[in-house]
This record gives C-alpha cells, structure tokens and sequence, in this order.
C-alpha cells in the first residue's frame, strides 16, 4: 500500500499581503480623486479604474463612499492606515513627555504640518459636498467635535503646566488652538496665499506662544 501524502497546510499569508496591497492602492486612488475632481464627481468605479480592481473589490476592501471618506480622512488625521485614538498617537505622547510648554507647543505644530498636506485637500472635498449629502455633512460634524473635545483636554494639559496666560480661561484657549490648526486655516495661507508647509508650522508654534502662554 503506497505511503500517504501529508497534506501541504493552506498558507494564506500572500493573500492577505496582496489584499493589503489592493486596499493600498484603493486608498492611494480615492485620496487622490477625491482631492483633485471632488466627491461628487468621483464615482466608486472612477477610484476602482485608477486602483486597477473591480468595482466589487472595492466595496469588499472599504465600504459604500462614505465610509470610504471617512476612512481617508481618519487615515489623514492618525498618518497611519487605521484610525488611531488622539492619546495613542506619538506626538500626542511626545507633547505629555516634554516638561517645557513652549516646547509642547512646537511639537504639536510640528505634527499639524505633516497631517495638513494629507487632510486639507479632502477636507475642503468634503465640505463642498457637505450640503448635497447628509452622511458627509454628519460625518464631519462628528470629526469637528471631536477635535474641538481634543483641544480642550490639550488646553487643560497647558493649564496643568501653569504656563497658561492668566487671562485666558481652558475654553477660550481651546477655541483658540482650534480655530488655528483647522485645516481650514491651512487652506487659507498655503494652499491660497502660497506659504510653505515649514513656514505654517513656524508661524503657528509662535503664535499660539504668543497668545496663549503667560
């Protein structure tokens, strides 16, 4: 009777990097229609065409399109292919670490400058679309708040320093940094008024030393 054959074991690991390899490259498709055409005028077939998969793929590896947008723009804010909760991100951890508030606040518009280059573009998709499609409008609003929630706790980590201008209550500081690092602020002086990304992270790491700490 002929030996048995052992049976090979099914090794799934190079389907599982080609798929990460298609959701890369779905990811990289969307971003950059979105930012150049809209979300409007970008179709689900127009970002599965410039990724080279089927349409079908494209739902399977990230959803309907407004969970797609979402998800580049979680992915923008966190630099890393997941969403990533504010207190876990490096700079974050970074921020808490440095004994010096000035120095916080450098570290912090250092950060801005490396996300804004990825978000802003996708936020100012998003807004445009904003009033045509309720999900985009819900999504944002959601996002926005949670930056404002954020800020407040940086303001209050500020505050624990003892740095905080006497003047300025936790809220009204937060509002500040706020309405500062917004996307739309970056728009504004790089996008509109030619800055460098270097030259924004400069101006904002002096201004809010200027108007926020004593």
């Amino acid at each position: 009777m002929a030996p048995r054959r052992k049976r090979r074991r099914y090794d799934a690991t190079a389907r599982r990097a080609a798929a990460r390899r298609r959701r890369q490259d779905i990811l990289a498709a969307a971003h950059r229609l979105f930012s150049e055409r809209g979300y409007q005028a970008t179709s689900m077939a127009d970002v599965a065409r410039a990724a080279g998969v089927a349409l079908d793929t494209v739902y399977a590896s990230v959803g309907r399109k407004p969970a797609l947008m979402r998800l580049l723009v979680e992915r923008a804010i966190a630099g890393v292919d997941a969403p990533v909760p504010a207190e876990e991100r490096d700079y974050v951890r970074e921020i808490r670490a440095e004994p010096d508030p000035a120095r916080k606040l450098a570290i912090y518009a250092a950060a801005l400058r490396r996300i804004h280059p990825r978000l802003a573009p996708l936020v100012r998709a998003v807004q445009a679309a904003a009033s045509a499609h309720p999900e985009v409008a819900r999504m944002w609003r959601e996002i926005s708040e949670r930056r404002a929630r954020n800020m407040r706790l940086f303001a209050a980590h500020l505050a624990e320093t003892g740095a905080l201008r006497p003047s300025l209550s936790v809220e009204e500081a937060a509002d500040v940094i706020w309405a500062t690092n917004a996307p739309e602020t970056y728009l504004l002086l790089v996008g509109e008024r030619g800055w460098t990304p270097e030259r924004f992270e400069a101006w904002l790491a002096d201004a809010w030393r200027r108007l926020l700490l004593a």
